[in-house]
Parts: structure tokens; C-alpha cells; sequence
């Protein structure tokens, strides 16, 4: 498992202090965080046994895809000239966030060395949805890192939205100020290639 405070997307370090640890049944609002945690642990599992990244990805993909609203996370990504992308491009670039999302995943979670996940049973309100912390403590006693997740229910259920930074600094904003600079009316093939490169990347640096 490689240092914690590198985890890119999704995973960011926090410091937000209260949580328990004390065991509680999910809520449903909850649900999704809980299911990327497991998936998580259980990647970490596989690469210590073996498992190559191809085969953390592939493990991975179902579980992003569940923990995941990547419709709202890349719409909200690319901001306000997503309404202008032709449908097979907003189509494209969902399965693009989905793939980078899994590929930065299957990367940084290689190896298993007793770490654990805690959900907090406080639960802030954030419009119709919800920020869940959670907290990721290393084994053999390193930092902990804690993580803010916006949740959101949709048609489908309840999916991860965002990660805050320190409870403030949105990543789906970040985002969509690295992304502004690729995307005209009507026109997102620059932030395509843009994301395909990166996972080819992530890719070939993980085999390496």
C-alpha cells in the first residue's frame, strides 16, 4: 500500500476530529462509503496476494460504479458547458471518470498492512444530501487519514458526489478548473484524450 497522503481523485487527507469508533449500523445515506471502503480493504487483500493491477482494477471497476454517482461527478466535473457536449461525448467522459477513478484506486491500494476504515455515525446535512466522514488508519501504527464524502440519492440511490478537502476545498471544483481550459461549447475531445492519457499512465507506471 503506498503512502496514504498520495491517493490522487477521490482519496484526500483530512483532519477532522470526533469520529468514533464505536460499531453502528450504516444508513442508507452511508451505504455507498461503506461499500468503496470494503472494496478497498479487499484490493489492498488481493494485491498481497498477488493480484496484479489489472486484476484490482477489474475487482474494483463494479464497486466504484456502486459507490459512485460518476453521472453528477463528471457533469459537475465539467461544469456549466456539459449541457453543450453531444450525448456520446458526456457518455464518454462518464466512463472516463469511472475508469481514472478505478485506475488511481487499483494504483495507490496495492498491498494490505492491517488497515482498517471507520465510518463515523455523524452525518453533516448538505442540501438534499449528506458529507460522511470516515477514517483510514494505517497498520503498524502510522498517520491516520481522514476523508469527507458528499452523498447525493438519485434515481438509482444514494452515490458519492465529491470529496471535500479539510471540509471546505471540493475536488469535483478542482476539477472542473483543470478541466475549464479543454472543454469548449459543443466540443470535449481535448479533456478525452486528456483523461485516456492519464490512465494509460497510471497504467504503465503501476506494471513498471
Amino acid at each position: 500500500m503506498k503512502n496514504f497522503s498520495s491517493i490522487s481523485l477521490f482519496c484526500l487527507t483530512l483532519a477532522i476530529p470526533g469520529f468514533s469508533t464505536a460499531a453502528f449500523a450504516a444508513t442508507p445515506e452511508a451505504m455507498p462509503v461503506e461499500t468503496l471502503d470494503a472494496g478497498l480493504i479487499a484490493a489492498m487483500k488481493a494485491g498481497s496476494a498477488g493480484a496484479d493491477f489489472a486484476a484490482r482494477a477489474k475487482a474494483l471497476t463494479p464497486v466504484v460504479a456502486q459507490s459512485y454517482d460518476l453521472a453528477v461527478v463528471t457533469q459537475n466535473s465539467v461544469g456549466f458547458l456539459w449541457a453543450t457536449l453531444p450525448a456520446a461525448q458526456q457518455q464518454e467522459l462518464t466512463t472516463l471518470i469511472g475508469a481514472f477513478t478505478v485506475a488511481s484506486y487499483a494504483s495507490q491500494f496495492s498491498s494490505y498492512d492491517g488497515a482498517q476504515f471507520t465510518v463515523s455515525p455523524t452525518e453533516k446535512p448538505l442540501g438534499q444530501g449528506y458529507i460522511i466522514l470516515t477514517k483510514l488508519t494505517p497498520g503498524g501504527g502510522g498517520d491516520p487519514v481522514e476523508l469527507d464524502y458528499a452523498v447525493k440519492k438519485s434515481a438509482s440511490g444514494w452515490g458519492i458526489t465529491d470529496v471535500l478537502l479539510n471540509g471546505t476545498i471540493s475536488q469535483v471544483a478542482l476539477h472542473e478548473s483543470d478541466f475549464a481550459a479543454l472543454v469548449t461549447a459543443g466540443d470535449a475531445s481535448k479533456l478525452i484524450a486528456a483523461l485516456k492519457a492519464k490512465i494509460a499512465a497510471i497504467q504503465s507506471n503501476t506494471a513498471s
